[in-house]
């Protein structure tokens, strides 16, 4: 055999042995590989095609040829798929197995016509032995399948090349190294096939097999010292799509320059053409107003309420400047947090703890609290302060005899009588069961007494209806007026109450003033 092949033959095998070496590796390291599976096929797909390419340099015979040639395409068509799926996995994008499914067709179409070639000569238009060569080898007349295939293997390297070209301004220099070794194991193999196409190789040899030697023992030296494949790096792309928060950024000019797909959901109406534009001008065609925040220093937190679909929402906006290397503002970056649940739970616990929850008014402990507030200040201006206290008659029979649900409804009812004659500027609420109090800051007894007897006229005009019963309800109030710089809200409370029971043992249904000089 001549030492010229010979030598060729031992570079091949070597690299086959590097493919399955590869294959080994990859299979202890399955767990920790992203994708590992891809990887082992396509390493296997080599390796097959490697060692039927020695064997077929080595034939004796036209025969020995061809059947090595249909072993080789066992391997050689699917590796290029197989490198753009895993290319793919690296890159972070997801290919649907129906598509990763329809790769694999023109490979699998690929060995039927390697196989069946003689019944057509798609593939190959004809095979011959050359002349004058010391070892039988063959050359080819290609068909119009081999175009095909040729193309589409051309096609799937240059298409994994570009994707992870596209990469590289987003990938962390720690990582460049081995996107590098990537890149170079489309590229190499690519270019190879392609001078081989040409016929410009040595001899008519197919580079691609020695190629492959190269490409595998960067492989293995990447694997292995730069964790290749076993630490795979995030796009940054793919970090800003994938994060939760909504993200805006600004170029120095406070113009849209980008925002991620969670801002697309929570801003509804925001378009890919509004880039370019000031936040104030986007915002202005999306609300009808310039941007509510006001983001101007770095580190800068402030909410803001947007609402959409009928509902409220709203968002801590963190606003970070983006700066260049000589720390000049480049722009902003604002990060929008939906905080919508934590303001429904402050609303929840805020209603909890100054609103009464059958009635919806305020409860007895938040009245105190701004009742004593409306006090003082009264107090120090001179002017006076006025209370209204009353109960429903007779409350208890409602309860004895309808029940207590009835008995819900018509304190229910009882507030929404007292509302329509109220002011929004009055401070109402339940003082406990069927006890109410009203607080009338500015106003004397007569003028407090006046919307006592409103109240009191309205509750027994309105008539309450339950369960097809009709029940008249009625109020007993006593008012009371504060008498001084000094006098503490405990004990205008007990002037009222005193003048509440003064109109129960009146007989009810009406409303007393109170008087320092009644009993």
């Amino acid at each position: 055999m001549n030492s010229q092949i010979t030598t060729y033959i031992t570079l091949v095998t070597t690299s086959g042995v590097l493919s399955v070496f590869l294959t080994l590796y990859t299979f202890t390291k399955r767990n920790e590989i992203p994708g590992s599976r891809t990887f082992i096929w396509s390493t296997i797909a080599s390796a097959i095609y490697i060692f039927a390419f020695a064997f077929e340099l080595a034939s004796s015979s036209l025969a020995e040829i061809k059947g090595w040639t249909t072993v080789e395409y066992i391997g050689m068509p699917f590796v290029p798929v197989l490198n753009l799926l895993l290319i793919f996995r690296y890159i972070g994008r997801r290919v649907p197995r129906a598509t990763a499914a329809l790769m694999f067709v023109i490979p699998v179409i690929t060995l039927i016509m390697v196989a069946t070639n003689d019944l057509h000569h798609w593939f190959y238009k004809s095979i011959y032995l050359r002349a004058d060569t010391p070892t039988p080898m063959a050359d080819v007349v290609i068909g119009r399948w081999y175009i095909v295939h040729g193309a589409y293997t051309f096609g799937s390297l240059l298409a994994g090349t570009l994707l992870l070209m596209s990469q590289w301004n987003g990938t962390g220099k720690v990582y460049r190294k081995q996107l590098l070794i990537l890149i170079c194991g489309q590229l190499l193999p690519m270019t190879g096939a392609f001078l081989y196409l040409i016929g410009v190789t040595p001899d008519g040899m197919d580079p691609v097999p020695i190629i492959m030697c190269v490409t595998s023992g960067l492989y293995i030296w990447a694997m292995i010292s730069a964790r290749m494949l076993t630490i795979i790096p995030i796009a940054k792309e793919r970090i800003f799509e994938s994060m939760r928060d909504g993200v805006i950024v600004l170029d120095a000019s406070d113009r849209l320059i980008e925002y991620n797909q969670t801002i697309g959901k929570m801003v509804p109406g925001i378009h890919p053409s509004m880039l370019g534009q000031s936040l104030d001008t986007v915002w202005q065609q999306l609300t009808g107003e310039p941007f509510p925040v006001s983001c101007r220093m770095d580190g800068a937190e402030e909410e803001m309420k947007w609402d959409t679909a009928g509902a409220a929402h709203h968002f801590q906006i963190r606003c970070s400047v983006i700066r260049r290397r000589d720390k000049e503002e480049a722009g902003k970056l604002l990060m929008l947090v939906d905080i919508t649940p934590q303001k429904q739970l402050e609303e929840q616990l805020k209603r909890l703890a100054f609103y009464d929850g059958l009635t919806g008014i305020f409860n007895r402990t938040h009245f105190i609290y701004q009742c004593k507030e409306q006090l003082q200040s009264t107090q120090a201006e001179g002017t006076p302060l006025s209370l209204i206290l009353f109960d429903i008659d007779h409350f208890k029979q409602i309860n004895d005899t309808y029940g207590h649900d009835t008995g819900d409804e018509a304190l229910r009812h009882v507030v929404n009588v007292c509302t329509q004659q109220l002011s929004a500027d009055i401070l109402f609420a339940r003082y406990g069961g069927e006890e109410f109090v009203l607080s009338l800051p500015g106003a004397g007894t007569d003028q407090a007494g006046a919307l006592a007897e409103s109240i009191r006229s309205a509750l027994e005009a309105a008539p309450f209806m339950a369960g097809g019963t009709c029940i008249r309800l009625s109020a007993s109030f006593g008012v009371a007026q504060s008498t001084g710089a000094d006098q503490p809200l405990e004990a205008l409370l007990r002037d009222a109450d005193e003048a509440l029971y003064t109109s129960k043992r009146a007989g009810r249904n009406t409303v007393s003033l109170f008087s320092p000089a009644q009993p």
